[in-house]
C-alpha cells in the first residue's frame, strides 16, 4: 500500500474501510483506482467532496465558479471564514489535498456549460451533481445519459431535498423519465428565497457520497430506480419507484432530444 505525504501508511487512513465486507482490501484499491467528478462546490458538494477524498476516491474532479461569500457558511462546510473572497475551487482543492494527499484533485474555476461539458467530465466513473439550478442539472443528466457515465443527483432546500441515482442499464429510467422537461423559473422553491438549513444539505450531500462510492465499488442496491425525500421538520425519509417514461424526450422511442452537451 502507499505512504502518504505525511507518513502515515494508507492501511492505517482506510483502517476502518478495510474491515467492511463490501470493501476491503480489493475493494480499497479500485477506489484508490477510481474517479468521481463533482458538478458544483456548493452546500452539497462541500459534503460530498471530503467524503470522497477521505474514502481514498484515486482521482477526484470538480467544477465550481464562485468565490466563497458570508452566507455560504451556514452549510458549505468546505470552508472557513478565512476562505472568504476566495475562489470555491481553489479552496476545495487545497482542503482535499490537505484531507486525503492520495487524492490527485482536478479543480476548474468554470461553470459547467455545453462547451465545455464533454472536456471536463468525460472518462470519469461517476459523476455527483451537486449544482444549485435545473439548467445545470438537465445538462448534466442529458450528457451522463448520452455517454453512459453514472449520475448521483440531489437537491435541497430549507428543511428538505431528494437524491437518485441515473444509470444507463435495462429497465432504469433517466433523469427525464422523472421531470421531462425544466420548470419554468420561479415555479419550485431556491434556497436564494426559502432559505435552507445546513444540516438538511449535509443529510442530502452524505447520501449522495454514500451513492457514488457504492457504484464506483459496484456494491449494494443504488437509487437507480427509486427517488429518496427527506423531509427534515417530520424527521422523514420516503421512497418513490422510479420507471422509464415510453414517451420521455431523451430515452423515449423514438428519443426527441439527439444533440448533448
Amino acid at each position: 500500500m502507499m505512504v502518504d505525504a505525511q507518513g502515515f501508511e494508507a492501511h492505517s487512513r482506510y483502517a476502518r474501510n478495510l474491515l467492511l465486507k463490501e470493501v476491503g482490501e480489493e475493494g480499497q484499491v479500485r477506489l484508490l483506482k477510481s474517479s468521481a467528478f463533482v458538478v458544483g462546490a456548493g452546500g452539497l458538494g462541500s459534503v460530498v467532496l471530503p467524503y470522497l477524498a477521505s474514502a481514498g476516491v484515486g482521482r477526484i474532479g470538480l467544477a465550481d465558479n464562485d468565490a466563497v461569500e458570508a452566507s455560504n457558511l451556514n452549510r458549505q462546510i468546505l470552508y472557513r471564514g478565512t476562505d472568504l473572497g476566495k475562489r470555491k475551487a481553489t479552496s476545495a482543492s487545497a482542503s482535499l489535498q490537505a484531507l486525503n494527499p492520495d487524492c490527485e484533485v482536478l479543480a476548474i474555476d468554470e461553470r459547467i456549460v455545453a462547451a465545455n461539458i464533454k472536456k471536463h467530465l468525460s472518462g470519469y466513473g461517476v459523476v455527483i451533481d451537486c449544482s444549485d439550478n435545473f439548467a445545470t442539472k438537465f445538462l448534466v443528466s442529458d450528457y451522463c445519459w448520452s455517454a453512459k457515465i453514472p449520475l448521483v443527483t440531489a437537491g435541497v432546500v430549507a428543511f428538505s431535498g431528494q437524491v437518485m441515482a441515473v444509470l444507463q442499464g435495462e429497465g432504469n429510467p433517466c433523469y427525464r423519465c422523472l421531470l421531462p422537461d425544466e420548470p419554468p423559473p420561479g415555479s419550485t422553491p431556491e434556497s436564494a428565497a426559502e432559505g435552507i438549513l445546513g444540516a438538511a444539505a449535509g443529510v442530502l450531500g452524505s447520501i449522495q457520497a454514500i451513492e457514488a462510492i457504492k457504484i464506483l465499488l459496484g456494491i449494494g442496491s443504488t437509487l437507480a430506480r427509486r427517488l429518496l425525500t427527506y423531509d427534515g421538520l417530520k424527521a422523514e425519509f420516503r421512497t418513490f419507484e422510479r420507471t422509464p417514461n415510453p414517451d420521455c424526450p431523451l430515452c423515449g422511442t423514438p428519443p426527441k432530444l439527439t444533440k448533448l452537451g
